[in-house]
Formats: C-alpha cells, sequence, structure tokens
C-alpha cells in the first residue's frame, strides 16, 4: 500500500473509531405519478395482478432443484406462509402416482410434474426511462416473467426514484422485484463531485442513512477508491465496479479487489491485470474512447494480449482473487450481440415484446449509449468471438477453483431486452463450462450470499429451504435438461406424436415476497404495451 492509501485508511479509521453496522435507510418519498428524473413511477399493484399473501400456500407435487448446487428432488410439497418457506414435505415416491394435495389449507398450486427453483437474481441491472422506455413497470414486469425476483440497480434509477420504488416493492405495493439500491459515488446528495478521501466517507455515511444499500464504483482514484470501500465495509454495504478504461490503468480488478471491492462486473479489470507485454492496452494511435464502436469494439482486441489459461500468471491471479474473496458477475450476455449482430437484432421477441422506443434506442446511433454498430464488421465479430473464448475460461476456471460467480444482464442495452437478455445471460453460464445445477445455483444461491455478505446479515433467500423467504420460480419442463425454457417465448421441440413443432416452457408462475405471479398474465401486458405504443406511433402518421 502506498503513502497515499495508508493516508486514506488512517483517515477512515478516524471517521468510524468502532464498527457500526449497516444503518437503516431513510423513509421513503411517496411515490411519483408524473415523470421524475427521466422515469415513470410504476402504478399501484391491482388487486387481481398477484396472488397472496395468503395464511398456508401449498406448491403441490413439485420436484425441487433448491439453488444450493445440490441434485433436484420430488415430487415434495412445499408449504408457505405469508412470506416464508415453512416446511418441505414429501408428496410421494418417484415413479408413483403424486399424493393428493392438502385440503387444509388457503391456496394450492398444483404443480404436478413441474419444476421450482428459488427466485432468480439479476445483480446488474437499470430500469430504463426516457427515451428508451419511461415507465419502470415495462422493466419490472418483464423481470418477473423470467423468474428475476431481486434486483440489484446499479444504479436502478436516480437514487431518489430507486429508494421510493425500492420500499413500495418491499410494501409489495407494485408488482416489481425486490429491488437492492446501489449508486454511484456522489449520487443523491448536494456535497458536490466526490474526488477526495473525506468526500467519498461523507457521502457512504450520508447514502446508509438514506436508503443506500451498496456502492456502484468506477475505476476510481486509489485514495478515493480506498476511502469508498473502506467506507462501505465499516456500514455494512455491498460494492460493485465497473473499472472502465479511462481509470483501469491505474485501477484494476486485482488493485480493487486488494482495496477491499467485492464484486468486479463486466470484465473489465480482469484482462488488464494479466497484459503480457504491455502495462496498458496497445490502443490504435486514432483512439477516442467517447467513440463508442472504438470503446467497445477494442475491448475484443485483448483475447491475445494476455498470459494464457494454465499459465503461472493466469493461476496467480484467479487464485489470489479466490483468497480476496472477489465475487465475478461476468454479464456476458450484454456483449453477445459483439459477436453476432445480427442474431440479437432480429432476437424473436422484439415483435411482441420489445418496445419501439426501446429498439429505436437500440439502432446505431452517435448519442445513444450502446448504439456503437457505426459499422460492425465481420473482423468484429471475429474478435469478440476469440474475446469470448478467453472470457470463458477465465470465469470458469475461477468457478472450478472454488471462486463465486453471480448471474447479471445489463439489459437495456445493446439489443438485450429486459428479462429475456438475463436468460441469456443463463445460456452463456453454460456455454462457458457451467454444468446446468452450477449455473442455477449462481442464478439464486450465489446472488443471495453476496448480498447476504455485503450487508453482514444471514442469507433470507436464494435456497428452497424451511425459513427462507417465498422467492420462487415454477416451471412446467426441466430447466436442467434446457434453459431455453425459462425464456418468454419458450423453446421449439418437434412432438413426435404429432409430428408438429410446439412451443413449450416460458415459466408458469414467479412468486415474490409470497405472492403468486402468473407469468404468462405478466407477459401479456407488456405485450399490451408494445401494442398500444406501436398503435400510438401509426396514429401520429
Amino acid at each position: 500500500m502506498g503513502f497515499a492509501l495508508v493516508a486514506a485508511a488512517v483517515l477512515l479509521a478516524s471517521q468510524f473509531p468502532t464498527a457500526q453496522g449497516r444503518q437503516g435507510g431513510a423513509a421513503a418519498p411517496a411515490a411519483q405519478s408524473a415523470l421524475v428524473d427521466g422515469t415513470l413511477a410504476a402504478p399501484p399493484r391491482r388487486a387481481n395482478e398477484g396472488l397472496g399473501p395468503f395464511a398456508t400456500l401449498v406448491i403441490h407435487g413439485v420436484t425441487v432443484i433448491d439453488g444450493s448446487g445440490a441434485p433436484p428432488y420430488g415430487p415434495v410439497d412445499i408449504y408457505i406462509a405469508g412470506n416464508k418457506i415453512q416446511s418441505i414435505r414429501s408428496a410421494g415416491t418417484p415413479g408413483l402416482p403424486v399424493r393428493p394435495a392438502p385440503t387444509n389449507v388457503e391456496k394450492v398450486i398444483d404443480a404436478t410434474g413441474m419444476y421450482v427453483t428459488p427466485g432468480f437474481i439479476d445483480m446488474h441491472v437499470h430500469a430504463g426511462g426516457a427515451p428508451k422506455n419511461e415507465s419502470l413497470e415495462y422493466a419490472y414486469k418483464l423481470w418477473l416473467a423470467h423468474g428475476v425476483t431481486t434486483v440489484r440497480g446499479v444504479p436502478l434509477a436516480s437514487h431518489r426514484v430507486a429508494v421510493s420504488e425500492a420500499a413500495r416493492s418491499a410494501k409489495n405495493e407494485i408488482a416489481a422485484p425486490r429491488i437492492i439500491n446501489y449508486q454511484r459515488p456522489g449520487s443523491g446528495w448536494t456535497g458536490g463531485t466526490v474526488d477526495t478521501p473525506q468526500k467519498a466517507i461523507d457521502w457512504v455515511k450520508w447514502g446508509a442513512a438514506n436508503g443506500l444499500d451498496g456502492l456502484k464504483l468506477g475505476a476510481e482514484d486509489p485514495e478515493v477508491m480506498a476511502a469508498l470501500l473502506g467506507a462501505a465495509k465499516t456500514l455494512g454495504m455491498g460494492s460493485t465496479a465497473h473499472l472502465q478504461q479511462t481509470g483501469v490503468a491505474q485501477m484494476n480488478a486485482i488493485d480493487a479487489a486488494r482495496l477491499g471491492l467485492q464484486t468486479v462486473t463486466h470484465y473489465y479489470g480482469h484482462f488488464e491485470s494479466l497484459l503480457k507485454d504491455f502495462v496498458v492496452q496497445p490502443w490504435p494511435v486514432n483512439m477516442n474512447y467517447n467513440d463508442e464502436q472504438f470503446r467497445f469494439g477494442q475491448v475484443a482486441r485483448l483475447w491475445d494480449k494476455i498470459y494464457p489459461q494454465g499459465s503461472p500468471e493466469w493461476k496467480a491471479y484467479l487464485e489470489e482473487q479466490l483468497k480476496l474473496g472477489t465475487v465475478f458477475d461476468p454479464t456476458f450476455t450484454i456483449y453477445s450481440a459483439g459477436r453476432d449482430l445480427m442474431r440479437f437484432r432480429a432476437a424473436e421477441w422484439h415483435d411482441k415484446y420489445t418496445l419501439p422506443t426501446l429498439m429505436d434506442y437500440y439502432t446505431p446511433s452517435r448519442v445513444n449509449h450502446g448504439s456503437y454498430w457505426y459499422d460492425w464488421t465481420t473482423e468484429d465479430e471475429i474478435a469478440w468471438r476469440n474475446f469470448y473464448q478467453v472470457w470463458f475460461k477465465l470465469v470458469n476456471d475461477y468457478k472450478k477453483m472454488g471462486g463465486r460467480v453471480t448471474t447479471g444482464s445489463d439489459s437495456g442495452f445493446i439489443y438485450q431486452t429486459y428479462g429475456f437478455g438475463y436468460i441469456n445471460e443463463l445460456e452463456m453460464l453454460q456455454e462457458a463450462g457451467f454444468h446446468p445445477l452450477e449455473v442455477i445455483q449462481a442464478a439464486t444461491y450465489n446472488g443471495a450470499k453476496t448480498i447476504a455478505e455485503g450487508w453482514r446479515k444471514p442469507m433470507d433467500r436464494g435456497v428452497v429451504k424451511a425459513g427462507f423467504l417465498a422467492d420462487l420460480v415454477i416451471v412446467d419442463q426441466n430447466p436442467l435438461q434446457n434453459l431455453k425454457v425459462l425464456y418468454g417465448t419458450g423453446a421449439s421441440r418437434l412432438n413426435d406424436t404429432t409430428d408438429q413443432v410446439e412451443h413449450v416452457g416460458g415459466i408458469k408462475y414467479t412468486i415474490k415476497d409470497g405472492i403468486a405471479y402468473d407469468a404468462k398474465q405478466l407477459l401479456a401486458d407488456v405485450a399490451k404495451m408494445v401494442e398500444d405504443q406501436k398503435k400510438a406511433r401509426t396514429a401520429k402518421r
């Protein structure tokens, strides 16, 4: 640790002479019906929108994929009271008829022959806003329809909007996942730019008292980074970082982890920690970071500039990250169009479920973030395919040695629509070498454990287990056999009896906080939003 970082640590210690634990959030402001900070708050949950919670809800005859990594088991009955799983009881023997459902309960969901997993946790979300989707309801319903019951906003929206929406979701006033509010340094307060260790500490203290759950950091100056991470740890707040190219030369992934960073999101910082012949990326001499095709296109050119898989340097990097307890949140999905632009531009869900305004945002633009297809070439796609192969190996090797990997989508950019982009992330983890059970573990248990550790609290979700929150996903197909059945559009399969192609899957119910949402109805609500916007556009012509 250099002199500047020692000074930051001393300053931090003087601010927090004893550990205080995580502060309670301030009271949320009243929900706004008008456009606030470019976003429209979700409307109140309708009386027929989600059933429950119930005094006793039983999910009957289901096979459990519990999220811990254990093999599936069943059939069982899952007893839920309010928003907690009370018990899990045998409902029969595999290969024999399931026993009748219990009758002395308030509500039974017959899930005979179906599968249940914990609710999915998306560790990297933004909820949009103008001009993409003014109403947050659009993103919320797509997430719920794809089984996402907890989202970590990085940020979800502006601080005041995120605090309000998180409180409304916690009370189930809106149809939305649980919302965890991470913000960038300085968000929400009036103290100015966070550019000194003292300001970093002051902002984190302010955030802890005003509804902030954790920090979304960039590649901050080392002294400021040390103060931010130290204050967050002291106050029981999590941290994640997008170590952007403009600062990664001074703050790469191993630098940040040594200062206490909890999670590295995206790929930024990993490859720069492993550069073989350079200390900075060998950018083209005409490089301009503000030109987004340069910004995103040149990343892929790092694939052959680092120490290779299996080298001492590769192993040492992963071993140190493991020792430090760093979490990898790769967000493979959000860059996947880079290796196959036509596939994602023409994805089958766009017509029915992607708002025209969001589709407009995706198209090539010098203004819209992530719409960098100014002249995307075969060479660019080949570079990204090569990059992915190395990135997959890095993440899978980390998992194999015991490192924790979570799932995040960053949807709403680069042809990845909310919900659909999240399921693509699960598919890409399998492509990287994860067994489907490891994919579900990453999507549930690992995210829940990371959230709990940031808060220094016991896990309360992420496993189908008595005593845990009733956040669950019910699907009528086996997701381990084919993750595609989790998409809202389901999967195509030839029926050998009828010789007809049929669509199967799509989540049936997403249960959040003991409230059962019909996933197909959520998708129908989204489809109506899309159709209404299309009709409004036609009427203006």
